[in-house]
């Protein structure tokens, strides 16, 4: 029995589907339902589908950065990151996903797929505390 992970079967539906018509898409996304459902992995579309979203913005040049901060970013701020983002990613276009978390305490926290950049102060302090206990 062969073990196949959520990204494997994601990659397959990318390679089935890519370069198709709509019909014959809505055609194969019948036929992985029904694959999903025979092989009891229903539960794990919604992973599937993350994954399959990323793959496809992979092959599109595309990112989608959550961007959480204490207040709303300027616009600056959202031109400057998106061009530092499609520098460090190798990417065409950036898409930010902007969360207000008051309990940063302020600085921003900047997630793309299984990275996270922490440059909040709520982070900055437990790092300075962190060091401190650890030395003295």
């Amino acid at each position: 029995m062969s073990v196949t992970s959520n990204n494997d079967i994601a990659r397959a539906i990318y390679l089935m589907s890519k370069d198709k018509s709509s019909s014959e898409q809505k055609n194969i996304s019948e036929k992985v339902v029904k694959f999903l459902f025979k092989k009891r992995l229903l539960s794990k579309a919604p992973d599937i589908l993350l994954r399959l979203k990323k793959i496809i913005n992979g092959e599109e040049g595309r990112i989608e950065a959550k961007i959480s901060s204490v207040e709303a970013l300027s616009h600056q701020t959202k031109t400057s990151l998106e061009q530092a983002l499609k520098k460090r990613y190798s990417v065409k276009e950036v898409t930010l996903k902007e969360n207000i978390d008051k309990k940063l305490l302020g600085g921003i926290k900047i997630e793309v797929d299984d990275e996270v950049v922490d440059l909040s102060v709520k982070n900055k302090i437990n790092k300075l505390q962190e060091y401190l206990t650890k030395t003295v």
